[in-house]
């Protein structure tokens, strides 16, 4: 990994809800008319994954480890949420990032997650023998 990745890196990801974003099940159908929360999510582990991509080697990438996400309000179709990932610290491959996510009235979540830096090769290699990549 290249240096310069501390603490207060900052990666950022806005969206606007729409209705594939929306709290639905395959089996159970609609559950809520809003922001899902495994989408939130998703948004604030894409925002992670982009304040460590500018320091990856050309032979490196990283994987997710662990997200903890508390989902604190609501937010219809058609409003913007930020996103936000900051880095809080870097411990050999892993690092840890305190999460935020917001819409037009503030806060809607809150969590940190862990990504680990990983082998490129040795990353494609386990993804082959699971069938994942040819």
């Amino acid at each position: 990994m290249r240096d310069g990745l501390a603490p207060g890196a900052v990666g950022e990801v806005q969206i606007t809800v729409t209705e594939a974003m929306v709290a639905r099940f395959d089996e159970l159908g609609m559950a809520h008319p809003v922001y899902a929360t495994w989408m939130m999510v998703k948004h604030l582990e894409e925002a992670s994954r982009k304040v460590i991509l500018p320091f990856l080697d050309e032979d490196e990438d990283a994987v997710g480890h662990a997200i903890d996400v508390v989902h604190l309000a609501p937010t219809p179709v058609g409003q913007r949420v930020v996103a936000r990932a900051v880095v809080e610290r870097v411990e050999g491959r892993r690092i840890y990032c305190r999460l935020e996510a917001f819409n037009e009235q503030g806060r809607i979540g809150e969590g940190h997650n862990v990504q680990v830096v990983v082998p490129r090769e040795r990353l494609r290699a386990r993804l082959r023998a699971i069938g994942a990549l040819e």
